[in-house]
């Protein structure tokens, strides 16, 4: 691996896992065959979990060594404590046994049921929902936006709260998060847990850290442990976080990884906002080129000459690398379950001022990556024919997009509409957008909707069709 600092980031946090849990993270991640999101996910959970710590930080200190600066850090449950480590209130080690301890203590404690969901609803229709199943086990964990809040629970609870959505034709589905991560039934663990974080040695951020949890910023005299240790109890108010980040003037969101699920929450949140620039660095557009230039777009001269010494060196390993890479990077992205920090302008955050930062570069909007080292790329089955995994990764994001759930839920082999709540008319007309990206025309008879039924259903007969050329996917 040629990143220097990808290498020195995974070798602590590969120290941590290897001390607490007997295996490497960057064994699994780095070596060997890229990783699907669906391989990351059969993984242990402290695997997929300090994988996203760790590429987030080393994402950041590639690009904080090249000369960038934020003005506030903001991250999205387990990204909160990427952000700090980030702004260097932990070093890169202890921030990893934080993720390993909350891993921990909730592995001891919680039961093996215990699931996160969600719903295609606002937070007050949530929790009206809530109401009406009368389950003190249930809680709303996160509000993402006006149409996607996050609950907790235990799986038998959280079903329910799916069915009773579904059949008030509002869509939902279950999160691949390992705990019922952010619900109140989790208040015995919180005394241990802050004891546990309460040893580490800390400092306060050098950069501002927002919260959604505690809907301020961090401040020099914070007891860390004790505020972490909430991050298990109180839910994270996103919505009302972007709402009030721009409210105080902050018009640009650059969201670090690959699946730009934070970034479509902050589109929606700001719908109506029309100087809002969301940038996600390591997403693919329709012809699979990275959309890294574009969210270096607002940099000064100077910046722009820091990022072309850093490309120069590592620009093309970079690529090969996230091409084959990117959902593996970008899990943990979910918009419910731990997400990699943001980096905004503007002047000071909501509620509590940014403290001041000294400039060390050129005053400009932080970009976070994933990066991972290289890789062969991939190799189209057709002239001119995307490979399949850039058809898998368009189709997933564009399923997201259009039905406002997390990527990571669109496996290959989810059912479409018995495990998600889609219904024929609903696929028909995603199956229409798929084809008419593609240039496909809609076909006509002999189609049916039961052979694609999943997502690596779709994207196999859109590969064989773009192969062949003379078929296409069209409404029956």
């Amino acid at each position: 691996m040629k990143y220097q600092q990808v290498d020195e980031i995974f070798k602590a946090v590969d120290a941590v896992a290897e001390e607490i849990f007997g295996s490497t993270v960057s064994a699994v991640l780095l070596e060997g065959s890229p990783l699907s999101v669906d391989d990351l996910l059969q993984q242990p959970d402290h695997v997929s979990q300090l994988a996203i710590y760790g590429s987030d930080v080393a994402a950041w200190r590639i690009l904080r060594e090249n000369g960038l600066r934020p003005r506030v850090l903001v991250g999205h449950s387990l990204g909160e404590i990427a952000a700090l480590a980030a702004a260097d209130a932990f070093s890169v080690e202890d921030g990893a046994r934080i993720v390993a301890e909350r891993l921990r203590i909730l592995r001891d404690a919680e039961p093996a049921t215990g699931r996160m969901a969600a719903l295609a609803l606002d937070g007050r229709r949530t929790r009206h929902l809530l109401d009406l199943l009368d389950d003190p086990a249930l809680a709303v964990a996160a509000e993402n936006h006006d149409r996607q809040t996050v609950i907790s629970g235990p799986e038998r609870s959280v079903l329910a709260a799916l069915r009773v959505a579904r059949e008030l034709g509002a869509g939902g589905l279950l999160l691949a998060s390992p705990f019922a991560f952010h619900n109140p039934a989790l208040e015995p663990l919180r005394a241990p847990f802050a004891a546990r974080v309460a040893r580490l040695p800390r400092q306060a951020p050098r950069t501002a850290v927002y919260s959604p949890i505690l809907r301020r910023a961090y401040r020099a005299d914070d007891d860390l442990a004790d505020l972490l240790a909430r991050h298990l109890v109180h839910p994270v108010d996103f919505r009302g976080t972007i709402r009030g980040l721009y409210d105080n003037g902050v018009t640009t969101f650059v969201e670090a990884g690959g699946l730009g699920s934070l970034g479509r929450c902050v589109q929606r949140v700001l719908a109506d906002a029309g100087d809002l620039a969301v940038r996600s660095t390591f997403t693919l557009d329709a012809g699979g080129r990275l959309g890294v230039e574009e969210a270096l777009a607002g940099l000064t001269d100077t910046g722009a000459d820091s990022f072309e010494r850093f490309w120069t060196s590592y620009g093309t390993q970079l690529v090969e690398r996230v091409r084959t890479r990117l959902s593996a990077t970008g899990t943990g992205s979910s918009a419910a379950t731990g997400t990699v920090p943001f980096a905004a302008t503007g002047p000071a955050t909501p509620a509590e001022p940014a403290p001041a930062v000294a400039p060390a570069g050129p005053s400009t909007p932080a970009q976070h990556l994933s990066p991972s080292g290289p890789a062969e790329p991939a190799t189209p089955g057709a002239a001119g024919v995307p490979d399949r995994a850039e058809l898998l990764t368009a189709v997933r994001a564009l399923y997201a997009e259009a039905l406002e759930y997390p990527e990571e839920v669109f496996t290959e082999d989810v059912l479409l509409e018995a495990e998600l709540g889609i219904d024929s008319v609903k696929q028909v007309e995603l199956l229409n957008r798929v084809t008419a990206r593609y240039g496909i025309a809609p076909a006509g008879k002999g189609f049916r909707l039961s052979d694609c039924d999943t997502v690596g259903k779709v994207v196999d007969l859109l590969q064989a069709r773009l192969v062949r050329g003379d078929m296409s996917v069209a409404a029956a």
